[in-house]
């Protein structure tokens, strides 16, 4: 049976990971730091079928503990500090953790076993303001919010450890994905969310900032097979996943709306105080690395990831009533 190590279990992708592995047969571990305000929300249905370990990317004896006591032959790290506004706000803690700690993780399984197979999460923020659209795995990385200068940090440190050190560490460059398990800070489950409490009378408008801003959106439950099959491949390379189209802010407010019978202008106001001191533009993939090498391909489409995370939401708040 092989042994799986997700930092970041508690989180939307890792919960999402979680469920794969375990379909796939793997015995999975999932790391998760000692705080006041943990929450297994996101893997109460499996919490039962992981071992849930403590473990911490600033502390790496922690690091190093767990590897030795779990023998894991996969690890992937989910864990950071991930919301690109609270980076400026905490840019030196999003540094230590974002990017320190891939370091950190890296040097424990050098030190532990060098034949583990390493997955870092890269982010398409890394790329910011474009210097060639679309983005892909050549492209040249301009961020534009601590959040991506750390994952760019992240990004190289784990190209370096692969060759310095013959480690299997793959990168994976994901832009956008979202599910009715994104955070409520993220814009699409701001929307969801709001969209939802508004249709049930609990709310009464939607504050957003740069309506125009356009993303790259995938359902997380798609992204998490691409990870997989990164550490399944011959060799440890970087590889960029996406949907290949873009749509704006203002786009998944319409359909997020429309499905619930509404005109997203009658209730969404434009609030200077979500824009960001510096605007990503247009961030649109170029996977046909992925979907060529690695057989990947994307499942759920743009409206149908917003109308599922409209039902959700409409879902979970019709039981607080």
């Amino acid at each position: 049976m092989p042994t799986a190590l997700i930092t970041g279990v508690t989180g939307q992708d890792g919960s999402y990971l979680a469920e794969l592995l375990l379909s796939k047969g793997y015995q999975v571990i999932g790391m998760v730091r000692r705080t006041s305000t943990v929450t297994f929300e996101r893997i109460a249905h499996i919490q039962d079928d992981i071992t849930v370990v403590q473990g911490d990317l600033h502390d790496q004896s922690s690091l190093v503990s767990i590897l030795e006591e779990y023998e894991p032959t996969e690890v992937y790290n989910l864990a950071a500090q991930s919301f690109v506004p609270a980076s400026w706000s905490q840019a030196v803690l999003t540094a230590e953790v974002t990017a320190v700690g891939v370091t950190r993780l890296l040097e424990a399984i050098r030190l532990v076993n060098s034949k583990i197979k390493f997955y870092q999460a890269s982010s398409s923020e890394m790329f910011g303001k474009v210097l060639e659209v679309p983005q892909r795995e050549t492209t040249p990385f301009y961020p534009r919010s601590p959040y991506g200068v750390a994952k760019v940090y992240g990004h190289w440190i784990t190209v370096n450890y692969r060759e310095s050190y013959d480690i299997f560490a793959a990168s994976g460059i994901l832009f956008n994905h979202e599910s009715p398990r994104r955070g409520l800070e993220f814009v699409t489950r701001k929307i969801s969310n709001a969209v939802a409490a508004i249709k049930l009378g609990q709310a009464k408008e939607l504050r957003l900032g740069n309506l125009e801003a356009q993303r790259d959106w995938g359902f997380a439950g798609d992204y998490v097979d691409a990870m997989w099959r990164m550490l399944q491949y011959s060799k440890p390379d970087n590889f960029v996943i996406g949907t290949g189209e873009t749509h704006s802010v203002k786009e998944f407010c319409e359909i997020a709306f429309n499905h619930v019978g509404l005109d997203y202008k009658q209730y969404v106001v434009q609030d200077q105080r979500y824009y960001r001191p510096a605007e990503v533009d247009l961030l649109i993939s170029d996977p046909a690395k992925a979907r060529k090498v690695l057989g990947w391909e994307p499942k759920v489409g743009f409206a149908q990831l917003a109308r599922m995370m409209v039902d959700a939401d409409i879902e979970r708040l019709s039981h607080r009533l």
